[in-house]
């Protein structure tokens, strides 16, 4: 059967596949007859995640054959042997024992920073998969090319551990993460705009530690302009960033005050950046700070504050020029919050909305894949949700 074949006409088939009468096929389910046919006619819907599963055991086959034949767990096969990769491309020491050269011919400079900002677009659009295959070659490079020319390297290599520290943030690779930004933050020493760079990659690695906030801060306020009124917009989206990263780092250890105004703060910023930027890879301004005040009520369990904080942000013109790595990673804050309040139904729309706009955000991040698993759980969840978790082995 095609995989668009309505689950009631799917239940009858494979029911009739294996010779049993409506009313045995009832008996075994402990249904009425006429509840079997309701569903086989369509008249009546099966979302409940434990009718499903009994349906599969009676008639024997996978859950995910009544939901229809392209619904298949996700390999994350395919992303764990990248991140080996990754966490062997970061312990190579080549440089200090001078095996850097004999090799194939060195990329120019300008060459790998077309590199690395391709690395950053992939990020930004969400196709990890693919990022991960792309990162142990490109680490390995820029190691050459800082080994042959430090001064020309020492940005190309910050760049190269931000990025890497961002994906293996999203893949909940914590320790490799803290090595990655550890790493940038080694690099930058000395330049304060390097510095910035690496430490907004260093609080998305460390958001539950104690220090992080102070450093974060100490890092704003080195690149924060004389006169924020007349910053360069790239030193006040640094700036900014490295608030709400520290506001955030706030939030995680219950601090509200101190995250409220860090984030007002952040907000007059990015009152003079405006939407639409995306200086030093930051995506920093208005809407960017909304998110973040999303996620950190929803850090404090605060459902009801963040839905209002979502439903208002998503109508700003600034929610569209977003990445797409950023909103659909707001979205699984705003699913958070509407299951804070119980809205199950909300919470699985938005999930399904984030999984059309970058499905690895949803498929390839461990902690989104036990959001979908809450909420497929819940009593009213809707059978799209039913059938994503089931699809990603969650359920």
């Amino acid at each position: 059967m095609s995989g668009d074949v309505p689950i009631g006409r799917r239940v009858a088939y494979l029911r009739v596949q294996r010779k049993l009468s409506q009313q045995s096929f009832a008996d075994r389910l402990g249904k009425s007859k006429s509840w079997v046919d309701k569903v086989e006619r369509g008249a009546r819907s099966l979302e409940r995640v434990s009718t499903i599963r009994d349906i599969a055991a009676v008639l024997r086959v996978d859950p995910s054959t009544l939901l229809g034949r392209d619904v298949q767990p996700v390999a994350t096969a395919g992303c764990d042997e990248g991140v080996a990769g990754i966490r062997s491309a970061l312990s190579a020491y080549d440089m200090a024992f001078d095996r850097t050269s004999g090799r194939q011919p060195l990329l120019s400079p300008d060459r790998l920073a077309r590199e690395i900002r391709h690395a950053w677009t992939t990020y930004q659009h969400a196709r990890y998969p693919h990022l991960v295959e792309l990162l142990p070659a490109l680490l390995s490079e820029v190691h050459r090319v800082h080994a042959q020319d430090p001064a020309v390297g020492r940005a190309l290599v910050v760049e190269t551990y931000r990025v890497t520290t961002a994906l293996l943030v999203k893949l909940d690779e914590a320790s490799l993460a803290w090595l990655a930004a550890d790493r940038a933050m080694s690099a930058a020493t000395g330049d304060r705009v390097l510095l910035a760079c690496a430490a907004v990659q260093l609080g998305q690695a460390l958001r539950a530690s104690a220090r992080t906030r102070s450093v974060l801060l100490a890092a704003a306020y080195r690149i924060a302009p004389p006169d924020p009124a007349t910053g360069a917009p790239p030193e006040v989206s640094l700036c900014g960033s490295l608030l709400v990263q520290a506001a955030l780092a706030a939030a995680t250890s219950g601090n509200d005050r101190a995250t409220g105004d860090l984030l007002d703060e952040a907000a007059e910023m990015a009152a003079r950046v405006g939407d639409g930027q995306d200086h030093h890879r930051t995506a920093f301004g208005p809407t960017a700070v909304e998110l973040a005040r999303v996620a950190a009520a929803v850090e404090w369990g605060e459902g009801s504050a963040a839905v209002a904080r979502h439903e208002r942000a998503v109508r700003r013109d600034g929610w569209r020029w977003l990445p797409v790595e950023h909103r659909a990673a707001h979205l699984v804050d705003a699913a958070r919050a509407y299951l804070q309040v119980g809205e199950a139904v909300d919470a699985a729309r938005l999930l399904m909305q984030a999984d059309r706009a970058a499905p690895a955000e949803v498929r390839h991040r461990p902690a989104v894949r036990e959001v979908v698993a809450q909420v497929a759980r819940a009593p009213d969840a809707p059978a799209t949700i039913t059938e994503l978790a089931l699809g990603l082995g969650v359920l």
